[in-house]
């Protein structure tokens, strides 16, 4: 699909692989906020692996801005029939909707699916190309009669694209760990109070005493073998919450043969064998804003705290060693602070349709974000790190 709009030509695609990869990742590495989640192969990646298309819900828009034949602006947008895999609940909205006898599916949705993770969602190489990008994803949800458009985990450019055209701001809450600077794991421990510097460590010894040790692989090291293994722990922890996992076994290996310089992965031995795995993604290894990101993890053994061990301490210890300056722990979690990892607000944005639920929800997240901010200084004043 093709349309002009103000000195853009835009293209609508439904399939990334329509799109020149080092064009994508060009823009992608100007942005405010740039992730290996936006990089046309992991999104390239999620499509054809089938864990994020049409089959599962997920029908790709990939709006893009173009002159000449040079790409302006891009973004990865779907149209779906269900609000899984987003981590920005709008259950309550679509209920409302349902009570009322209208449709609230299906919807926009500009994210990367199932990916929790604050970054730029409006690619675009300079602010009026951003302007013009989201104007054209709100065109777009009109002409298709979509109920609303909903901009998830956005950076501070498409924030201020967002305000600009008065979309509705909603705010969460996520919990991330910052560097600063600790020569080792013992120097970090050091800056916590007494009580959650014994916490950490008695969790730590418990691992310890089952006989568990870790080993960590890094990008092309990462052998097949290992994300296989890694995948059968990923699986078996969704099974065990009685649900399919999102991403399949051939997203993992596209990771492997596309991506691998963005992952690190630990796995867990016991007894000589592996029983346990934590996948986490890097950005920008080795400069000075170098970034980690805790997303996904399994066991085939139960031992108590292995899962604060893989998650958490692991990953901490080799940020620290490779002078990453920051760890994202992922979606909600409080018990995250006792681990070090602070509460830091994160931002969506919301366009409906409707007149009148639009007004609704606009009150809505005012009460919300009331209270959002509430929560925040009360979680500021339990932090875990010793007074100064």
């Amino acid at each position: 699909m093709q349309e002009k709009q103000a000195n853009y030509l835009t293209r609508i695609l439904d399939d990334p692989q329509a799109i020149d990869p080092a064009q994508w990742d060009a823009l992608c590495a100007q942005q405010d906020a740039p992730s290996p989640f936006m990089r046309h192969a992991y999104l390239q990646a999620l499509h054809t692996s089938a864990s994020a298309c049409a089959s599962t819900g997920w029908a790709g828009q990939f709006v893009t801005l173009w002159q000449d034949e040079a790409l302006q602006a891009a973004c990865a947008m779907y149209v779906k029939n269900h609000s899984y895999g987003e981590y920005v609940f709008d259950w309550a909205w679509a209920n409302a909707y349902e009570q009322h006898g209208l449709q609230y599916y299906p919807k926009a949705l500009i994210a990367v699916p199932f990916t929790p993770v604050p970054g730029s969602r409006l690619l675009a190489v300079n602010d009026a190309a951003r302007l013009a990008l989201l104007r054209a994803c709100l065109e777009h949800a009109q002409n298709l009669n979509l109920s609303s458009l909903h901009l998830l985990f956005d950076s501070p450019a498409d924030r201020a694209a967002c305000q600009a055209l008065q979309l509705l701001e909603r705010q969460t809450v996520q919990f991330h760990w910052h560097n600063a600077g600790f020569e080792n794991f013992e120097a970090f421990l050091g800056s916590l109070n007494q009580e959650k510097r014994k916490k950490i460590k008695q969790e730590r010894k418990r691992v310890a005493q089952a006989g568990v040790t870790f080993s960590v692989h890094e990008g092309k090291n990462i052998t097949s073998e290992q994300w296989q293994f890694f995948y059968a722990c990923y699986e078996r922890t969704y099974l065990e919450h009685g649900n399919a996992p999102y991403l399949t076994p051939a997203f993992f290996e596209q990771m492997q043969q596309n991506m691998p310089q963005h992952w690190v992965m630990f796995i867990a031995h016991r007894q000589g064998h592996p029983i346990a795995s934590s996948l986490v993604a890097v950005q920008q290894l080795g400069s000075a804003q170098a970034v980690a990101y805790g997303r996904y993890w399994g066991a085939l053994e139960r031992v108590d705290c292995l899962h604060f061990e893989a998650c958490y301490y692991q990953p901490l210890m080799w940020c620290i060693a490779q002078g990453v300056s920051r760890f994202e722990g992922g979606a909600q979690g409080e018990h995250k602070m006792s681990r070090a990892l602070m509460p830091t607000p994160t931002y969506s944005a919301h366009w409906l349709a409707h007149p009148a639920f639009a007004d609704a929800v606009e009150r809505f997240l005012e009460r919300e974000t009331a209270g959002v901010e509430n929560y925040l200084t009360h979680l500021a004043q339990r932090s875990p790190f010793k007074q100064t």
